[in-house]
């Protein structure tokens, strides 16, 4: 495990500058925040430093400025909104380092914020300078990492830094992260069950061979349904597919038979003719649509959502778990025509967490469908914020940003228990026939 900042005492806190590497990359438009969530997800981080008579110096990225400043990417509606949520002041500054900062750094009193501009504004921080990240860790003795999503890169904010500082410990955020990707899924309460959607394999390559290894079903929706049906000769229309992975495909189809994982493909798909990505349609537009199997697509017409059959055996064996981790939608859920799929296996998760099973979700695609049903995120176990950071965890990568936080330890994360689960693999056998 890693040390969490809760266990650290209120005497290593009070009157103590610390500082606290956040993930506010949040959407704008413009100067408007139009989308809070992660802001709001650090708040009880925040708060906890507040309440402990800590002195928090904040450090974000946000965007893509490549080592420049970007007057559009600076982190001034951050502050408001971070001063609006916190009911504190937030000293915003314009740089990140350098003698005003170390000044401000000094000057800062309990009850305060210090916000420091974009730390990707800086080319040191994506090459790991370390420089850099001593500089940073000049301005205080205790380092709290609150930025999952930030945790696969190994950048001087990130990982840099912790060479420097006194103690480097995960904030509430991270902790719970790591639990429910790591501890969680390293020895699951079974059965144990993978939905992995999305358009393309080659994005998710090493999840599937990671996960086939360790869940007793991997459920393949989405665009990338259609490359395992043609590795296995099906015809798939017009459907998406990638013939340079094919190969990948009857890989993890061989895998799944070597570690007696069941593999589950979709039976039927919602396929159309009409091309809906040439701008020509609303996603609320109903599109004409049919029914097939999935193996037997016609030649002019598309695939983009599984059928009513697949439906039912997804449900069913969602059902049927008690850890499900779900990652990528299994449709092209952003149109109303197709988004029954994706939504279906939603519902049935959130009515499998409400019977105490575990339901984790990760990738922005699966949180933007929750959001396009309204569904809320407290109806899950766990929504992970992590992005890239989630989908490398689940492909067993060791990540960085993690990795030098005090009393890590990589076991912890790593899947220990066999599956011992022949009951269910009778169920299962039921459902796939």
């Amino acid at each position: 495990m890693v040390t969490k900042l809760s266990e650290l005492k209120k005497t290593d806190l009070e009157n103590t500058n610390v500082i606290l590497r956040v993930d506010f990359n949040v959407p704008l438009n413009g100067q408007t925040i139009t989308d809070d969530t992660r802001i709001q997800a650090a708040i009880p981080t925040i708060k906890f430093l507040l309440e402990n008579g800590a002195k928090p110096i904040i450090i974000s990225h946000l965007g893509r400025p490549k080592g420049k400043v970007v007057e559009e990417l600076r982190l001034n509606p951050i502050a408001q909104r971070l001063e609006e949520l916190t009911q504190t002041t937030v000293i915003k500054l314009d740089e990140a380092v350098g003698p005003e900062v170390k000044k401000a750094s000094l000057a800062l009193k309990q009850q305060q914020i210090l916000l420091l501009e974009n730390i990707r504004f800086y080319p040191g921080e994506e090459t790991n300078d370390a420089n850099f990240a001593k500089e940073l860790s000049e301005l205080a003795t205790i380092y709290v990492n609150d930025a999952f999503g930030a945790a696969h890169r190994a950048h001087a904010s990130t990982q840099g830094i912790t060479n420097y500082t006194q103690r480097a410990v995960a904030g509430f955020l991270m902790s719970k992260e790591l639990e429910m990707l790591g501890s969680k899924l390293a020895n699951p309460e079974r059965p144990f069950t993978a939905i992995i959607g999305g358009s393309k394999i080659s994005s998710k390559i090493t999840v599937l061979k990671n996960l086939v290894k360790k869940v007793d079903t991997l459920i393949i929706g989405g665009g990338m349904a259609f490359t395992f049906a043609k590795a296995q000769g099906a015809s798939i229309g017009k459907s998406i597919c990638e013939d340079d992975q094919l190969e990948t495909a009857r890989e993890i189809i061989n895998l799944a038979d070597d570690f007696d994982t069941a593999l589950i493909l979709p039976k039927d798909t919602i396929a159309t003719k009409a091309n809906i990505f040439s701008g020509d349609f609303k996603e609320t537009d109903i599109v004409e649509s049919e029914i097939f199997n999935a193996k037997e697509i016609p030649s002019d017409y598309e695939g983009l959502d599984i059928g009513p059959e697949t439906q039912k055996q997804f449900v069913q064996l969602i059902n049927q778990s008690r850890t499900v981790v779900w990652n990528g939608p299994v449709g092209v859920f952003e149109f109303d025509s197709f988004a029954s799929g994706t939504k279906a296996c939603a519902l049935a998760l959130k009515e499998l967490t409400q019977k105490e099973g575990v339901t984790i979700i990760g990738g922005g695609d699966s949180v933007a469908a929750l959001e396009k049903f309204q569904i809320t995120k407290e109806s899950y176990t766990h929504v992970s914020t992590g992005g890239g950071a989630s989908l490398e965890f689940l492909e067993g990568k060791t990540l960085p940003g993690v990795a030098c936080l005090e009393n890590y330890n990589e076991d912890d994360y790593q899947t220990n228990e066999s599956k011992d689960d022949s009951n269910f693999k009778k169920e299962i056998e039921k459902v796939r026939t």
